[in-house]
């Protein structure tokens, strides 16, 4: 039987505006997570889509 995930909480990146999940590594700190990568972290907030 297949592993299937469950509905996990969604968020937006700012910098990159892409959909990220909630990881089990984020669980104590999910509300004070912002971006999705350590890439876009360092870039800080941008209008523009990294590529």
């Amino acid at each position: 039987m297949p592993h299937h995930k469950l509905t996990l909480p969604e968020k937006t990146c700012p910098v990159c505006l892409r959909p990220f999940l909630w990881r089990k590594k984020w669980a104590r700190d999910w509300d004070r997570v912002i971006y999705c990568s350590k890439r876009c972290r360092s870039s800080g907030r941008h209008d523009s889509k990294l590529t």
